[in-house]
């Protein structure tokens, strides 16, 4: 009797092991999310030096952060298709870096919203998530309003490549947004590990790329660019929902040089 008790107690405590294993590994699991509800300010990042980065603009409705993007011609800024919906009203702000200083900043209407014809949001897994804002005048440019060139179509960004992003989102999962621009260092990982980590479902390595380090993308900076060199090359669209920046789950971005040849005809070949 007393050896079937013994048995019976080693069952019991192997099943609770097994179950506790199971329950820590699908807390790991990745969620997709909009990283403009979730996770992808800057964490552990720094503030950037004042208009250092004269590219970079903060899209706001009813006067509040919500995205990121780059202004890539006096009159298109890109950003992120998920960062609208269909009635809302976009102003976008460049030469910002103290959103609370309204005088140092420029306000422009959005004449056109320019979503990628393909692109798929929510309920399905994200895809095309790239978007064109068309101001309604053009930007004056100068030193602390400038633009940021795009890459060649197919070019692609090597693995282990130290590239930056930047923003006013959240500074960490569940805080505050920054009212002062941020920014930090990423590296690039390879596109079958970020495969790895997201699946294919939900990873597609002809229209995205992965980065992931020390600091990295919240909530609020979608659609503000993965900056390699001085090139935007990655545009903010989505992380793990479960934290900013995770170690395990890295931040995602649409691969900009997928989409150039769309990119000029919607600019008209302008750029």
């Amino acid at each position: 009797i007393i050896i079937i008790i013994i048995i019976i107690i080693i069952i019991v405590i192997i099943i609770v092991i097994i179950l506790i294993s199971l329950l820590l590994l699908a807390s790991l699991l990745p969620h997709l999310t909009f990283t403009a509800r979730v996770n992808v300010g800057i964490v552990n990042g720094k503030e950037a030096e004042p208009h250092s980065r004269p590219y970079i603009v903060s899209l706001q409705k009813f006067g509040s952060h919500t995205c990121g993007g780059s202004l890539i011609s006096d009159q298109f800024v890109l950003t992120a298709a998920h960062c609208w919906k269909a009635r809302d009203i976009i102003t976008v702000v460049v030469g910002a870096h103290d959103l609370r200083n309204s005088k140092a900043s420029d306000r422009y209407t959005v004449m056109s919203y320019i979503p990628h014809p393909e692109y798929v949001g929510r309920p399905n897994p994200i895809r095309n998530d790239i978007m064109l804002l068309r101001l309604e005048n053009p930007v004056e440019l100068n030193s602390n309003v400038s633009l940021i060139p795009l890459p060649n179509e197919g070019e692609e960004v090597g693995t282990d490549a130290v590239c930056s992003v930047a923003g006013w989102g959240r500074l960490s999962t569940f805080g505050h947004g920054s009212s002062v621009l941020m920014e930090a260092d990423t590296t690039t990982m390879a596109q079958t590990e970020c495969e790895r980590s997201w699946g294919f479902r939900y990873f597609d390595v002809g229209q995205m790329l992965c980065a992931h380090g020390g600091g990295g993308s919240c909530q609020g900076d979608s659609g503000g660019p993965l900056v390699c060199g001085n090139t935007t090359v990655g545009v903010t669209s989505f992380g793990s929902s479960r934290q900013c920046n995770s170690a395990w789950i890295p931040n995602v971005y649409t691969k900009i040089s997928t989409y150039i040849q769309w990119i000029r005809q919607e600019m008209g070949n302008i750029y």
